[in-house]
């Protein structure tokens, strides 16, 4: 495809992208669908250029609002607004988000000048000069004033390496499927498929992929040997420790990441229940549960966590994971839309949902019991707050366990460095996982 026509679509996709009105990876997906005949280098493109302005979104429209990109925009605009009032309003903020585009793709000067016109490679060179460490705070981290703010009283001196690694695409994680295959060999396979993996410094499950390479038509992920999760999240599922014949529940099984999980630990025996109250999200666990062989998983749709099916199951369940539902703003790598589309009353909204699951769901454990709570947030307010208002109101009923030494007993190397206090703090700086958050109690 010409750069130039590549360069239009993009500047189409930033347009639906930057509404904010939807998750940014659905209005990807809608894009492409109504744009079947783009190569997979052309999606590549898109799409990357759509997460890199939502990573840097105020940096990059402080840019677009700079200068003069030259002739070409101002004879677009005139000449839509020869078409009416609304057709000059879109023309306008069309040549916005050309240049949002356009500062997007400088990292590949060659194919973005066949898009250009002199007088915008002209301002693009300008714009390239701009000092930007000397710019404003807030257009160098690119995060609400409310998110920075909570995020240097928690980190102090580290709230800049954090801004550094969350400006950076996440890695490829994968977890072993252990019913189907040994970590080695999975990693031979993926080789063979011509994907490097290397195993995670932490998950004995885990293999890190670089890039983005066609993994779902690679043999050892089309055979179950392997599926897609991120490190941080395997090690929750390490830390339910589920076991042959037991009875486990995860609470909010979304697409059932940590489900497989926990059913390979369980050794496709005992009783897996998948709870969520989405059944669209439940049948994406479908074809991912066909690939695993597990045949011990029980999706099950809820109404909210009081539903009956759950009341029936109270006193008899061994382990129970609770991976509630939060901001998600511990995978700002993968979702740079969410710092945009969370707000301070969101996450005060999310909390009080938190506590109320976090409560039903201890219900549901039988003495000796194990609880995991966990979240993929960096926010105190939906954990360490969570955690404490949930052991103010259980009282003597629950005991918490330290984190370090539960995964040094699943074989985790250096468990220290992966806690805060008793409980699992996974930060994208320090771990190169996504953020996460896990507490454990023990029913008495």
């Amino acid at each position: 495809m010409h750069p130039g026509a590549l360069l239009d679509l993009a500047t189409e996709l930033l347009r639906a992208v930057l509404r904010l009105e939807q998750p940014a990876d659905a209005v990807v997906s809608a894009f492409f669908r109504a744009h079947r005949a783009l190569g997979a280098r052309e999606r590549h493109a898109l799409a990357e250029t759509a997460y890199t302005v939502l990573r840097q979104r105020l940096l990059l429209q402080h840019l677009a609002a700079q200068g003069k990109a030259g002739a070409p925009e101002a004879a677009a605009a005139a000449s839509s607004e020869k078409r009416g009032k609304g057709a000059k309003t879109t023309k306008v903020a069309a040549s916005v988000e050309r240049r949002l585009a356009m500062l997007a793709w400088q990292g590949s000067p060659t194919f973005l000048r066949g898009a250009l016109g002199p007088h915008e490679a002209t301002w693009l060179d300008e714009m390239a000069r701009v000092d930007r460490g000397a710019l404003p705070e807030k257009l160098r981290h690119n995060l609400p004033d409310w998110l920075a703010g909570a995020l240097k009283e928690v980190l102090g001196d580290e709230f800049w390496p954090l801004v550094e690694a969350l400006g950076q695409p996440a890695p490829l994680d994968l977890r072993l499927n252990t019913l189907k295959a040994r970590r080695e060999g999975a990693q031979a396979a993926l080789a063979e498929a011509g994907i490097e993996a290397v195993p995670t410094p932490f998950s004995p499950w885990g293999l890190r992929v670089a890039g983005k390479p066609a993994l779902n038509k690679a043999a050892p992920f089309v055979d179950g040997w392997v599926e897609v999760q991120d490190e941080g999240s395997q090690l929750l599922a390490l830390l339910a420790d589920a076991h042959r014949g037991e009875m486990v529940v995860d609470f909010c099984a979304g697409a059932g990441g940590k489900t497989l999980a926990l059913g390979a630990a369980m050794r496709n025996t005992g009783r897996l229940y998948a709870f969520d109250v989405s059944g669209h999200r439940l049948d994406a666990l479908k074809p991912r549960l066909a690939r695993s062989g597990l045949s011990n998983v029980h999706p099950v749709q809820i109404a909210h966590e009081r539903d009956e099916r759950i009341k029936r199951l109270a006193g008899k369940i061994d382990r129970v994971l609770v991976d509630a539902p939060c901001s998600g703003l511990g995978t700002l790598r993968r979702n740079p839309d969410l710092k945009w589309r969370q707000s301070p009353r969101a996450v005060q909204e999310l909390q009080a949902k938190q506590q109320a699951i976090l409560a039903a769901a201890a219900r549901l454990l039988k003495p000796g019991g194990r609880l995991v709570y966990a979240t993929c947030s960096l926010l105190a307010a939906e954990n360490e707050d969570v955690v404490r208002g949930f052991e103010a109101e259980a009282g003597r009923d629950f005991e918490a366990l330290p984190v370090a030494e539960l995964l040094a007993a699943a074989k985790v190397p250096e468990p220290g460095k992966l806690v805060s206090g008793p409980w699992l703090r996974l930060w994208p700086h320090r771990h190169q996982t996504d953020g996460f958050f896990a507490a454990v109690w023990c029913r008495r």
